[in-house]
């Protein structure tokens, strides 16, 4: 065993780092653990317990639960038998430096282990099926569920569509069933988000935005390998902590480059308001009452630095009058039959 994770330990610095040095000899079990890394790029790690060791796989966007997707793994170093249970902070700086939490863990049947293909049954809470690993080149492979979807009727991530566009009216729109929620002056957008990355992101012009917008990309980081559609609202905030419509303009103007997008996020974040939950795990959302897709939204609990669940109110006058004094542009309302009536202040 010491052989086998040398390279592991040669990686590492037992001084700054409180990840296990390797030192326990066990016995031959078939665990796994599939843990979430928010390093330098965000993946997941997947660990099978062999020999001895972990072998080890970095894969990116996470573990597919459709066979029509192959997800990419990368071959790391084997991983010693302690990390089964290890989650927390490894220092920055550090290799992997960055959070780590354990996604899920269990047992697995071992089908095939050769130098080029991995083959087994997971037995976990939420990876479950037959999966393939093979290699394309090198420590680069591939990830292949073998089963069909646990759920059959499962789509996958819809080609981006823009966000249905507000229709305008002068007064607060009668009857039950109304969601409101502020407009806060920014833009509407769709958000397609898959392992924790964004697919695509267009705004109500179909124009994609996810390059200039790179709040977008840290919200994704945090929102699990679940793929997802989000309506949201997109705004910059001025010194005097109101909407600035020339400082949204001034990040997308075509040409930034990819620098000076950045140096405008750190001056002036925008701030993502999610509105609504389209499309959620393989099921489009669009035909269910607004107060059960608000309900499955509220159940992801999206907050974050620079985003955050938009405030929504049945009593839109009580929300117009608030609206009204802050000096936001007006109110939205969403029933099950109206998307996103625009009424003005």
């Amino acid at each position: 065993m010491p052989g086998k994770l040398e390279r592991y330990q040669e990686m590492r610095d037992f001084e700054k780092t409180r990840e296990p040095r390797g030192d326990v000899v066990p016995g031959e079990e078939r665990r796994f653990v599939i843990q979430e890394h928010h390093a330098r790029a965000l993946h997941w790690d997947h660990r099978f317990e062999h020999e001895g060791v972990l072998l080890s796989f970095a894969v990116p966007k996470g573990t597919p639960p459709d066979p029509r997707v192959n997800h990419l793994a990368v071959h790391t170093e084997d991983h010693p038998i302690e990390y089964l249970d290890f989650d927390g902070e490894i220092p920055e700086g550090e290799y992997g430096g960055g959070t780590m939490k354990i996604w899920d863990r269990g047992t697995y049947d071992l089908h095939e282990l050769t130098d080029k293909k991995l083959t087994v049954d997971f037995h976990g809470e939420r990876a479950r099926g037959r999966y393939a690993l093979f290699q394309t080149r090198g420590n680069q492979w591939m990830i292949h569920r073998m089963d069909p979807p646990e759920d059959p009727t499962r789509d996958l991530l819809p080609d981006a569509f823009a966000p249905t566009t507000a229709t305008v009216e002068a007064k607060l729109p009668g009857g039950d069933g109304w969601v409101f929620e502020p407009a806060w002056g920014g833009f509407r957008a769709n958000v397609g988000i898959e392992g924790g990355r964004v697919a695509w992101a267009v705004d109500e012009d179909s124009a994609e935005i996810s390059g200039p917008l790179v709040e977008l990309a840290r919200m994704a980081e945090w929102q699990d390998v679940t793929p997802m559609v989000l309506d949201v609202e997109v705004v910059i905030l001025g010194d005097d902590g109101r909407p600035d419509a020339d400082l949204l303009a001034a990040r997308r103007k075509p040409g930034l480059s990819r620098a000076r997008v950045l140096t405008h996020a750190k001056r002036h974040p925008a701030t993502v308001a999610v509105c609504d939950l389209l499309w959620y795990d393989g099921h489009s959302l669009t035909q269910l009452p607004a107060d059960e897709r608000r309900a499955a939204l509220e159940r992801l609990a999206l907050k974050g630095p620079t985003w955050t669940t938009s405030t929504v109110s049945h009593d839109g006058d009580a929300l117009l009058a608030a609206v009204n004094a802050q000096g936001l542009p007006g109110v939205r309302g969403r029933h099950e039959e109206h998307d996103l009536v625009w009424v003005a202040p």
